[in-house]
């Protein structure tokens, strides 16, 4: 956890003191981070879960021991995609 001491605009204190309301939160502090979980994918994006690149790679294995590393022509893709 980090600790930051900051100086608020009397606008951000305002969006703040709505969202710890809206949502029921103690303090500020839980109101930035849920600010942030609301529309923090703006900016940057979340880092994928262990769980979440497990399961792609074992989807990947699956396809390639039943297509091997066959490639698909542009032909193939346009008549896949409805082109």
């Amino acid at each position: 956890m980090i600790t930051a001491r900051i100086q608020l605009d009397e606008y951000s204190n305002k969006v703040l003191n709505v969202i710890k309301a809206k949502y029921d939160l103690k303090d500020k502090s839980e109101a930035i981070n849920k600010f942030v979980e609301i529309y923090g994918d703006d900016v940057v994006e979340k880092e994928p879960k262990e769980e979440y690149i497990k399961k792609v790679l074992e989807i990947i294995d699956e396809d390639r021991k039943k297509y091997g590393h066959k490639k698909m022509s542009l032909a193939e893709l346009d008549s896949l995609c409805g082109v």
